[in-house]
């Protein structure tokens, strides 16, 4: 439920009128400011996972046994994601900050895990 809550926000919050621009290389003044930067940076990190994945499947191959067996485990590793982000909002379900404090874990977990991904392109 929190994932879909932290989706919905990246896709209500550009949106928003371009009064609500907000520097992020600040971090934001508000509580909204904060959760947009979360959600602009969560977007980014998912660009660059999505860019080495496809870097990935054209290394291994679409039709490869490795690259298959790599496509189960992200299947797996974005419910693992999914799940402990949404353990880590737990504590401020309810509160203004649970979107925020989500979307920033699954933006540091989907870097983590682009690294990881790193690791099929080299030789």
């Amino acid at each position: 439920m929190r994932a879909v809550l932290s989706m919905a926000l990246a896709l209500i919050l550009p949106a928003l009128p371009a009064a609500a621009e907000v520097d992020c290389s600040q971090g934001g003044e508000t509580q909204a400011d904060m959760t947009r930067c979360a959600a602009e940076a969560y977007r980014e990190a998912d660009a660059v996972l999505n860019d080495i994945w496809a870097e990935v499947r054209g290394t291994l191959g679409a039709e490869s046994a490795p690259f298959e067996a790599l496509l189960r485990a992200q299947t797996l590793w974005i419910d693992y994601r999914d799940a402990a982000c949404a353990a880590e909002a737990a504590p401020y379900e309810g509160g203004s900050m649970a979107p925020m404090i989500e979307t920033s874990c699954q933006t540091r977990l989907t870097e983590v895990r682009t690294e990881d991904l790193r690791l099929f392109l080299t030789p």
